[in-house]
């Protein structure tokens, strides 16, 4: 064990469920507590559920928190795909909901990609949800029309790429080399939590090479273009009060230049009927990794 390693102040557990053909890994810290809902927690692309441990442990409340590795990401195991559909996280959330809270509304939390899913499932099931919290998923910009010819030539391109095993994803000699991978894409991230991280984030195979626990069919690009204007549709049927939490960084001038802003974001956020922004200071895209304490304190204040 390397000695700077991340000491996790509350170990989680592993579960597996079935949903839907597929075994999901499920992390739960904490335990069930009557009259206090379980807060969920869903990552984003090429993330797995472990990465919220950080907040987790900076929680000034021991409640339950559950985080799954969505399907094609970490130790969730189901049938082999060349590619993966958005609405199937929904479906996916859904189930998952039945298994860990029945009937009983819960706090849900999601980053990035994660962001997406748990703004459109609000919009889909909004009696499920009592607090709904968005880290950074700001969807994308405006498509057209006109893109979707180029969009499914995209697609299919990309398939018989996928086929070729041009989108495999590299490995590392070891896992050192994943914990220089991971701050190498976050600069602000400590040594002692990329190592701990790179052990979630990746495993060591029968070769003695470290794997990304990521499907490379993630890299291929969704078949449809995103409908702006149904996403808006589900913005408008969220009961639940929201939070959308931005980082400090322009995420926007990274992945987006010239194409779409933040002040574009927010304006979209206007069809929510009760909601409320917060930035995180210091921070860039992966800000459960950059400010932990300070997004704990975001989340659990808005929580109450």
């Amino acid at each position: 064990m390397i000695a700077s390693m991340y000491q996790a102040l509350r170990p989680f557990r592993s579960e597996f469920v079935p949903i839907r053909e597929h075994s999901y890994h499920v992390h739960n810290w904490g335990h069930p507590k009557p009259g206090v809902p379980p807060l969920v927690m869903v990552h984003g692309w090429m993330d797995v559920g472990a990465s919220f441990q950080f907040v987790v442990d900076a929680l000034r409340d021991d409640r339950h928190v559950i985080a799954p590795d969505w399907r094609g990401f970490g130790l969730t195991t189901g049938p082999v795909v060349d590619n993966y559909w958005f609405p199937d996280y929904l479906a996916d959330l859904d189930l998952l909901l039945d298994h860990y809270a029945g009937d009983v509304p819960v706090d849900l939390v999601g980053h990035s990609m994660g962001g997406n899913v748990v703004m459109q499932y609000a919009g889909v099931r909004p009696e499920r949800i009592r607090r709904l919290v968005n880290l950074e998923g700001f969807g994308g910009p405006q498509n057209r029309p006109a893109q979707a010819p180029g969009r499914y030539v995209k697609w299919i391109d990309e398939l018989k790429a996928f086929h070729r095993g041009d989108k495999d994803l590299r490995g590392y000699a070891t896992v050192e080399g994943v914990a220089k991978r991971l701050m190498k894409t976050n600069p602000r991230l400590a040594q002692d939590q990329a190592d701990w991280l790179a052990r979630h984030w990746a495993r060591e195979d029968a070769d003695g090479q470290w794997q990304i626990l990521g499907d490379p069919a993630h890299k291929i690009v969704l078949a449809q273009l995103t409908r702006i204007d149904e996403v808006l549709a589900l913005y408008q049927r969220i009961t639940a009060p929201t939070l959308a939490v931005n980082a400090s960084d322009d995420t926007f001038a990274r992945y987006w230049p010239g194409q779409y802003s933040l002040a574009e974001f927010h304006e979209r956020l206007k069809q929510v009927p009760d909601v409320r922004t917060a930035a995180i200071a210091d921070a860039g895209h992966m800000l459960h990794h950059d400010q932990p304490a300070a997004l704990a304190r975001l989340i659990e204040d808005f929580l109450v």
